[in-house]
């Protein structure tokens, strides 16, 4: 029988179809009414799989507070202890339901990191049992084919501390490992944003390395107390039925916090690959920084700046800024504050164009001074010297040396790929994307690696391809949505299908997105307008 029910009415069909999709993604099984079968009584089947079901999800709308059936479902589910309750406009409650929690999903576009999606799947999994995490950030995908090499994906370590207040720590030691494991040609690294996602393991390894398309996990703990950190590692073959192969702690102060994450990614890369040499790994010349505030405020710039929002990046550049003002030579905040700043100005979300561009030129020539052969660093300032229409040349030439040098980085493969899209290398930039996520399959810079396919779709002419990829993106991240709506207006166009090119358009303000397309060789311009002026029976 089905976990999980969707109670809802028929105008929210479509939100109720993605909830249930969501759902799925996590693991369970679900039931809407569009599954009766022709020949029973539809009452009858109703109650059957209410009470068969783990969690029944009522989705609240003005309709459905209405409705007498969602009514009586959500009474059923409520006697019987298993409601869930979620509201998509904020409607008034009828009683009783008033004095029960409710998510608001109000607005959700099926971001599953969305605050009223997370009460929604914390509460389903505490009702079905034994489940997936609600804190997944993507539905499960097929299962994808093991690559050539020793693949390897770092999960989530467990945050051991005291406090219980280091969740970001333990992310950005992952976030380290992964690093440097990936500088290993012998080796296929799944990317952190991937693998930080998988938050609850228990029982799901081996469907987790199918997912994820590797052999080997690496699970872990950190307890950091005062000035000692401890790290316990283990390392699985998922292959081998989720088989343990190695196991080791490691302990050391927070000044060497640095030199304790080459210790675990040195013992990992010679548990899987034999012939790595230690000295591959040593770092202790080159580490981002000595200053550990400096650090700690980094990680969390970092954590707010995948947020994706105006008020994200307002956020993260302060901190971003503070990690400076404690490190002015912190190479890695110096590039991305850099990127962030140039980034913000072509999305219109700058209050202060000339600040911000003085501030971001500043911080891309004290990024080169400070660590000019670090490839992450010198793709991310060839990224913001391509948006401050800096050394283009320059700028490629460098993002290509970057890419040559640590090309097991799906960060750097997506930077380097705009930067390879902003010079007019289209096939090159497709190229990036797509490595890029099967490096990072469960992204949550999919949404940003999908927009640039798009873009590289539409400059190497092929429009059927841009529509449906422009289209994920927008519905991944509403940001994007006006600029997939341009993308798919231009193709539109191009095809010669005018009337939905239209459509496409509407709302759409073509101006604000200026900044944005002027980063764009002029070849590439022109025919993302020309796309536009055929769909409005004019020259742009």
């Amino acid at each position: 029988m089905s976990e999980v029910f969707v109670s809802y009415s028929r105008s929210t069909e479509r939100e109720a179809k993605q909830i249930a999709k969501a759902l799925l993604g996590l693991g369970y099984s679900v039931w809407r009414d569009d599954e009766l079968p022709a020949h029973r009584d539809y009452s009858e089947v109703i109650e059957e799989r209410l009470r068969a079901a783990r969690a029944v999800v009522v989705v609240w709308s003005n309709e459905a507070v209405k409705s007498q059936w969602v009514r009586a479902e959500a009474d059923l589910a409520r006697e019987a202890g298993t409601l869930v309750q979620l509201s998509l406009d904020a409607s008034p409650l009828p009683m009783p339901f008033n004095r029960i929690q409710c998510a608001d999903l109000s607005g959700w576009t099926g971001a599953l990191g969305h605050p009223g999606w997370r009460k929604v799947a914390a509460s389903v999994a505490e009702l079905a049992g034994v489940g997936p995490s609600p804190m997944a950030a993507a539905p499960q995908r097929a299962a994808l084919p093991l690559p050539d090499k020793p693949s390897i994906a770092v999960l989530p370590f467990t945050d051991l501390s005291p406090a219980k207040d280091q969740d970001y720590f333990c992310d950005g030691m992952v976030e380290e490992i992964v690093t440097t494991l990936s500088r290993f040609r012998t080796i296929f690294v799944i990317a952190s944003g991937s693998s930080l996602t998988y938050r609850d393991v228990a029982g799901r390894l081996p469907q987790i390395a199918r997912e994820l398309g590797v052999r080997y996990l690496l699970e872990g703990s950190v307890r950091k107390a005062g000035d000692r950190v401890r790290i316990a590692a283990h390392l699985i073959d998922a292959l081998q039925g989720a088989r343990g192969v190695w196991a080791e702690r490691f302990d050391d102060t927070v000044e060497d916090v640095f030199a304790l994450q080459d210790k675990v990614a040195n013992a990992v890369a010679s548990q899987i690959e034999p012939t790595i040499l230690a000295i591959e790994t040593r770092r202790a010349d080159a580490r981002p920084t000595q200053d550990l505030t400096a650090y700690d405020l980094f990680l969390q710039g970092m954590r707010a700046y995948g947020s994706f929002s105006k008020a994200a990046y307002t956020q993260a550049l302060a901190l971003f800024d503070e990690a400076i003002a404690h490190d002015p030579g912190y190479a890695e905040a110096l590039s991305i504050a850099a990127f962030v700043r140039t980034n913000r100005i072509l999305l219109g979300w700058s209050e202060d164009l000339e600040e911000d561009r003085r501030i971001a030129l500043d911080y891309r020539g004290r990024a080169l001074r400070a660590r000019s052969d670090d490839p992450e660093v010198i793709a991310t300032v060839s990224m913001a010297s391509m948006q401050l229409g800096v050394d283009r040349a320059g700028a490629l030439a460098s993002a290509k040396r970057a890419l040559a040098r640590h090309p097991g980085s799906s960060s750097l493969q997506l930077t380097s790929a705009w930067v390879f899209l902003y010079s007019g290398e289209a096939a090159a930039a497709l190229e990036g994307f797509e490595t890029s996520l099967r490096l990072d399959p469960r992204s949550t810079w999919r949404q940003v690696a999908l927009l640039g396919m798009a873009f590289a779709n539409l400059f190497l002419r092929r429009f059927e391809a841009v529509i449906p990829v422009a289209q994920e993106a927008g519905d991944l991240m509403p940001g994007f949505t006006p600029y997939a709506a341009s993308l798919a207006a231009a193709a539109l166009g191009h095809l010669g299908r005018c009337e939905a090119a239209r459509a496409a358009l509407a709302g759409v303000d073509l101006g604000s997105q200026e900044p944005f397309l002027a980063a764009f060789a002029p070849q590439d311009r022109a025919n993302f307008l020309a796309g536009f002026g055929k769909a409005l029976g004019s020259d742009l």
